[in-house]
């Protein structure tokens, strides 16, 4: 990395933790209330409350107060140019649909973006008090302990998550369960691709597909199974950021299994 811009990236990288860990507790607040909480849909399997939009307000105001030359990207509220050449990614809910229904599996995200490369990840679950977090070259950890991804050796040894939305092409989840269990494979979706990304990282799945995420969504997983040891698309993270796109990622042993089976389930 280059030297002039590792101490920048290594400040935010600390307080991107500390936001985190406050939106949490926002959103946990507003999950231990869910019977008051406002819920609109914004179509299929796509829902927004009350506490993602008050969320992401708290996380851009101090983001706003600590870097106020970064620009900001969130899926609740508009862009905000920068001049810095950093611009941060919100979710500030992922895995609203659980959220409201009173599951347990939800997070808040955060990434930041430097010359078209995620620098920054963290992904934290208030519920279970982890935080996964990484910055670019500098490994990948859950509560400061080192994490590195699954060690197995085929795609018949682990679970892979799997993703779909209202942005998937038809049939394409179908084809890719199908072609998983095919080669002996076992599927997970939980509903939050960022959470599943985490899990790659952590090596609790072995991999991780879909074919469209938005930035938001998995920005800061990415990083997190490349910091862990494993494989992920080259992709740019500001095209990302204007257009979403597809998301596959695995353990070195099992990605180009994945790759393949993928690709042939998104081709329809």
């Amino acid at each position: 990395m280059n030297t002039d811009i590792s101490t920048p990236i290594t400040t935010r990288a600390q307080s991107a933790r500390t936001i985190c860990d406050a939106a949490g507790k926002t959103a946990l607040a507003y999950f231990r209330e869910l019977d008051s909480l406002n819920i609109e849909s914004k179509g299929h399997q796509d829902m927004v409350s009350q506490a993602d939009r008050e969320v992401e307000v708290q996380i851009r105001a101090e983001l706003a107060r600590l870097f106020p030359d970064d620009g900001i990207v969130g899926e609740e509220h508009a862009p905000v140019a920068g001049t810095s050449g950093f611009t941060w990614v919100i979710d500030p809910i992922d895995g609203t649909a659980n959220f409201v229904a009173g599951l347990p599996v939800w997070c808040v995200v955060l990434a930041c973006v430097w010359q078209s490369k995620t620098v920054i990840g963290v992904i934290h679950d208030p519920l279970h008090d982890e935080t996964f977090h990484a910055y670019a070259g500098n490994g990948a950890f859950c509560n400061d302990v080192a994490i590195r991804v699954s060690d197995t050796a085929g795609i018949d040894q682990g679970s892979v998550g799997v993703g779909f939305s209202n942005r998937s092409g038809k049939g394409n989840i179908a084809r890719l369960v199908a072609g998983l269990v095919d080669r002996g494979g076992l599927f997970v979706r939980n509903a939050s691709g960022a959470i599943s990304l985490a899990y790659v990282a952590a090596g609790r799945f072995i991999g991780y597909s879909e074919d469209y995420m938005n930035a938001w969504d998995c920005l800061a997983g990415q990083l997190l199974v490349a910091e862990a040891g494993g494989v992920i698309e080259d992709q740019n993270a500001d095209d990302m950021i204007r257009n979403g796109g597809r998301v596959i990622v695995g353990a070195p042993a099992i990605y180009g299994d994945l790759l393949a089976i993928s690709e042939t389930a998104f081709q329809g």
